[in-house]
Parts: structure tokens; sequence; C-alpha cells
């Protein structure tokens, strides 16, 4: 069985009107689960993910899928299926009709394309849906061929970006239960700005913010990241914590206080520190992707660089 990673990006940039929209990019991917790339708006998800499907070109650094670098042999670019944020949808044709046309495209003809065609169908649920036509579709149903069309060909590597955006509740749980079933099949990349969505799919999520990588991990580690929430009654400043020999760092969050743990101590030990010091504990919960996500977010630009 082959070590090599699915997919690694090396150093991997993309300036546009010499503004850097992606920076020195270093990620890796091994097959089996969901990848989630996170990050607000304008943070590089779509850029990323265009780079990685061969749409752009970087300005600098490798994609390398299973090892074959895509900027030397494009024609990899096959074993992997790329969903944009708007599914390439041909309005005038009916769903079995564009998808036995994808299917084509990636190399499949004759009863190879029309078996692949039904399967895709079925696994997508569009069964009802197979001989309408595409502009006809709600935006739920045409998310999902949006999907069927990634993953006709049976690719190595799926590229997702936000396939639940715009949907209803009902569509989004739908699209949902759909990505973690590829996920137990292949591997996934799903771009997001939604934390539901990662939580909900991913094992791992990869958070990016002004083109730049600032967390790479599995949803447990942000759980074991030894970071706190924590309120009081009294009120505090930052001097008062300096005096627990389990807290590394305190900064105020919200109406509350954002600790980071000393290694090898645990909530429960500043717990006890702070009932200790008569501060009235009114709340603690561990670290979680939305305190990671927005401590990175609204961090300033200057110390993230440092």
């Amino acid at each position: 069985m082959s070590t090599t990673p699915l997919l690694q990006l090396r150093d991997v940039g993309r300036t546009l009107a010499a503004h850097p929209v992606v920076t020195g990019l270093n990620l890796t991917l091994d097959r089996g689960g969901v990848l989630g790339l996170l990050g607000v708006n304008g943070a590089g998800k779509s850029t990323t993910l265009r780079m990685i499907a061969g749409v752009l070109a970087p300005s600098s650094g490798q994609v390398l899928l299973d090892g074959r670098d895509l900027g030397e042999e494009p024609a990899w670019t096959r074993r992997l299926g790329y969903l944009p944020e708007t599914p390439p949808l041909y309005p005038e044709l009916r769903v079995d009709e564009y998808l036995a046309f994808c299917a084509r495209l990636h190399g499949l003809a004759g009863r190879a394309a029309g078996e692949a065609t039904a399967r895709v169908i079925e696994r997508c649920g569009l069964g009802a849906m197979r001989r309408r036509l595409c502009g006809n579709l709600s935006k739920g149903y045409a998310q999902r061929v949006g999907i069927a069309q990634a993953i006709v060909h049976e690719p190595d590597l799926i590229v997702l970006d936000e396939p639940a955006s715009g949907l209803d509740p009902v569509q989004a749980a739908s699209i949902r239960d759909l990505v973690r079933e590829l996920g137990r099949d292949g591997a996934v990349i799903l771009s997001t700005h939604l934390l539901h969505d990662v939580t909900a799919c991913c094992g791992r999520v990869a958070i990016l913010h002004r083109g730049r990588l600032h967390h790479d991990g599995t949803l447990t580690d942000i759980a074991d990241a030894g970071e706190v929430q924590v309120s009081t009654r009294a009120p505090l400043d930052a001097t008062q914590w300096q005096g627990i020999d389990c807290v590394r760092q305190a900064q105020p969050s919200g109406e509350g206080w954002r600790v980071q743990l000393t290694a090898g101590t645990d909530a429960a030990q500043l717990a006890q520190a702070i009932v200790a010091r008569g501060w009235g504990l009114t709340g603690l919960r561990g670290g979680d992707l939305e305190s990671v996500f927005l401590r990175i977010a609204s961090a300033d630009d200057t110390a993230r660089a440092a």
C-alpha cells in the first residue's frame, strides 16, 4: 500500500495584481475521511480549492496528487472531482444527459458511461429528478447534481466548495449526510465558513485566514488544546491571573476570559484555584472549534505573522 499522501501542497501561493491571496500553504491529506477547510469570507478557501483542482495555476509552490505535480502533469486532475461554489450545470440538459456528458468528459465511454451515470444518480438520490431539466431544479437538487458530476468517475479525491451554502436546514442536512458517506469511501476536502458543517462532517480541520494556514489538526486535538473559557462573578483584570501556576495566558473574551493552561495541567486545577480565591466561578468549558476559529479570525495580523 502506498505511503505517499494523496494530496500535498508545498509552499503554495497565489498572487493576483501584486496582492497575495494565498501565501506559503503547506498541507497534506491521506486517503479516507473528510478535511474541513474553514475560514471567513475572503480567507482564500476557494482560491486554494481552485489550485488543487487545476483551475488556477499557483504563483509559487507545488500541488502534488499521489506524488505527481499537477503543474507538470495536468492530466492527473482526472483523478479528482471538483464542485465549485456555483454548480456548473447546463440548464438545457436533463439531469441524466448532463451526468452522462460529464462521465464522457472524464474518459468514460459507451456502456461504462451509462453505468456510471446510473450509479451516481442512485447514490445522490436523484432518481425522481433524472429526466428533469437542470435549469428547473431547486437549489438543493442542483447541489446534489453538482456533487454527482464531481464523483461520477469515482475519483480518489473529491473537492467541494461550500456545498451546503444557501440551502434550507433540511437540504443542508441531506448534503452533509452525503459528504460523510463520500468520506467513508475516499478523501474529501470540504470548504466552508460554517462551523456546523465542519463539526457534522469532518474529522480534521484546517483554518485559513488572510491566505495563510493558522491551524491544522483533528477536532479531538482542538478539544484537548489546553484552552478553556471562564466566567466569574467577580470582575477581574489580567494581573490577577498571573498568580495562578496553571495559567499560561489569560485574555478577555466576551463576558469572560479565554485562559490557556500550562503544559500538564487541566481545567479541574484551574477551577480549584478560582474557587480558592473566592472569585465566584460561574462557567468553565473546554476549548472548541468556535473559540479557536474566533481567536484566529480576530487576532491582530502582526501578531499572527510573528
